[in-house]
């Protein structure tokens, strides 16, 4: 793709489209950002790109610049509904996402790894396995480092592992990885996409520019995976916990095997994957089907299985403070999340629920709360309390504590609660715009305030 002297209009200034208005000015285009948020409510953020020569479009509607622009690149946060997006194309302006950009810049082979729980652990750990088998390996996209950062600097013989969320999807249109992935699908970012069909669809869209070369990767336990399998160009390989597959990764006798054109491998026990759980020992099923399809050896997967230790925001362990131990998951935005997180827990916990609304039922997360023997109590906060109240009441569950928007009263309530020897857990199954920036800042203040007391 050659961005030389083209007239691109770069819109929404978070990390991403920060990253694709560098990457472009570096390339020699001519680029223009835009957001509606004015310059000063950036801080320095955007130094460098007024370093590069970036005109500034800052505080306007985008549609302002349509008339000197020949491609709008516009950030994952941006509904490719829009009406200004459906002004660009209707005048003949060429529309990208920041990743469908990337992609087109980035050399070597791609990954592409998507579904609505477990994406970030697993796409870092596939990165872990191709950078211990040798490859130099760039982890981008939805996991918090743009795709487009890494575009500019990578070589043929790379390797570029995407995580890739439904809203990133909306505007593929050439996306071509050798390997993709769909891990499992449940109900999420309703808000955005309408439908649960829509929100599907999207999220196949990884998968249409492959062929018969490329392999599609999916999790045979997850039957909505099993109907998106159907009719793909590319050879379809799966990942189970619970049954045997023919191409795949999958369990025997206690045993992660690989099986590959009618050849099995073991890889390693199941006891020996350092992550825990049961949606955990899925993400390490799910890293050997992928990195087993562009070539890996068992014996690399099976010495990072032993020693990847997570990421940050996924079950991470904080501290114990007076025998009770902190567990911050922030990244459980969606109620499938929590429910996982809730499946790890063993010992008697304080689940600390809430935040922005996904249009997502909580009636399964009560129901599963009310039945868990080890949840003896939620602390509910954010836009989403008095749903969830609603939901445990409606489920028989009475055990709970309101603290509005007052993270300091929510965590000064879980230590009351707590047990000595039990756990504090923060897996809100909700988004988090509605007191903090991201999921990331959330899980950072708690962090800090759990660091802090006393």
């Amino acid at each position: 793709m050659d961005v030389a002297n083209r007239r691109v209009l770069v819109c929404g200034m978070a990390r991403s489209g920060i990253a694709a208005a560098k990457l472009l000015r570096e390339m020699g285009a001519q680029v223009t950002i835009s957001d509606l948020k004015k310059e000063e409510d950036f801080g320095g953020a955007l130094d460098d790109l007024r370093r590069l020569g970036c005109r500034f479009g800052l505080g306007q509607p985008p549609e302002v610049y349509f008339d000197d622009t020949d491609l709008l690149v516009m950030s994952p946060g941006i509904a490719y509904a829009k009406p200004f997006i459906q002004e660009a194309l209707a005048r003949g302006i060429e529309v990208v996402g920041e990743l469908e950009l990337g992609a087109r810049l980035t050399r070597g082979d791609l990954v592409a790894i998507t579904g609505t729980n477990g994406k970030t652990t697993t796409t870092t750990l596939v990165g872990e396995i191709f950078r211990a088998a040798g490859r130099t390996t760039h982890v981008v996209g939805n996991i918090g480092y743009p795709i487009t950062a890494s575009a500019g600097v990578s070589t043929p013989q790379d390797m570029t592992v995407a995580e890739v969320s439904s809203y990133q999807c909306e505007s593929i249109s050439r996306f071509h990885p050798c390997v993709g992935a769909v891990l499992n699908i449940t109900e999420d970012h309703l808000a955005r996409h309408g439908t649960m069909q829509v929100y599907i669809d999207m999220k196949r869209r990884i998968f249409a520019n492959q062929t018969a070369e490329d392999a599609a990767v999916f999790n045979w336990d997850d039957p909505t995976c099993r109907e998106m399998a159907k009719g793909l160009a590319a050879r379809v390989l799966w990942f189970s916990r619970k049954e045997m597959v023919e191409q795949g990764a999958c369990v025997r006798d206690g045993v992660i095997v690989l099986r590959m054109d009618g050849e099995e491998r073991e890889v390693c026990r199941t006891d020996e994957v350092r992550i825990p759980g049961p949606h955990n020992l899925e993400n390490a099923l799910a890293a050997v089907a992928i990195t087993g399809a562009a070539g890996a050896a068992p014996a690399v997967m099976r010495e990072v299985l032993r020693t990847f230790g997570g990421v940050e925001h996924r079950i991470e362990t904080v501290r114990v403070l007076d025998g009770v131990t902190y567990i911050n998951d922030s990244k459980g935005t969606n109620v499938d999340s929590t429910l996982k997180a809730i499946d790890t827990m063993t010992r008697p916990t304080v689940l600390i629920l809430g935040g922005s609304d996904k249009k997502t039922s909580f009636a399964p997360l009560a129901e599963r709360i009310a039945k868990a023997p080890m949840i003896r109590h939620c602390v509910l906060i954010g836009d989403t309390a008095e749903q969830i109240r609603a939901a445990l009441e409606a489920a028989g569950y009475t055990d709970y504590t309101m603290t509005g928007y007052d993270f300091d009263l929510c965590l000064a309530a879980c230590r009351e609660r707590a047990e000595a020897g039990g756990c504090v857990l923060l897996s809100p199954a909700c988004a988090s715009f509605d007191m903090f920036v991201d999921y990331e800042h959330r899980g950072r203040v708690f962090k800090e305030k759990v660091m802090a007391m006393a």
